[in-house]
């Protein structure tokens, strides 16, 4: 992220010197060390949130209430995007890269964060889930439309499959509204 993109939230009136808004970013772990990260991060006074989901895992002789990392190999850190804070994130035990273009990381909107974390606290039951943009050809799974292909839409708010006929040039919208669907 360049200078002239990011905000100046206030100016330091000792130095003169703009102070900037930290933004929340994803950084790519080794695998299996998402909670290592997470704690190193906490223990060096960075601002960091690892969205974890309890499961019952079976052994032969018992079974164990388990806490698994929501998303494989992502931790979210809150940092001011510039370059000393990204260096004390990287040399942290653990990390690969920020997320994003040439591994400068890309600002995730405080909502996205805020809904997660609302998600995690109030316990709500929930898996991972492939990500589906508009526009991608997907599969429904299940029900009397199972096996059937289209494209990803939105409308009203509202997620929709458009199946379309090629040689006639001919296309129609189903509402998708409680069944799955995955990519194709």
């Amino acid at each position: 992220m360049s200078s002239a993109s990011q905000v100046i939230i206030d100016v330091d009136t000792k130095l003169g010197q703009p102070i900037l808004a930290p933004y929340w970013f994803a950084v790519q772990t080794r695998p299996r060390h998402e909670k290592k990260v997470h704690t190193k991060l906490v223990n060096e006074g960075i601002t960091s949130f690892l969205p974890v989901v309890k499961q019952v895992r079976r052994w032969s002789d018992r079974r164990v209430e388990v806490e698994f990392p929501l998303f494989s190999c992502y931790v979210f850190v809150r940092i001011v995007p510039l370059p000393g804070k990204r260096v004390s994130v990287l040399r942290t035990s653990g990390v690969i890269s920020f997320v994003g273009i040439q591994g400068q990381g890309i600002p995730i909107p405080d909502s996205q964060i805020e809904d997660l974390r609302s998600l995690v606290t109030h316990n709500v039951p929930m898996d991972p889930y492939p990500f589906l943009k508009v526009g991608q050809k997907v599969r429904i799974r299940g029900g009397c439309m199972d096996g059937i292909e289209g494209v990803l839409v939105a409308r009203d708010g509202e997620r929709k499959l458009v199946v379309s006929i090629d040689t006639i040039q001919k296309s129609l919208v189903v509402s998708i509204r409680g069944y799955d669907v995955e990519p194709v």
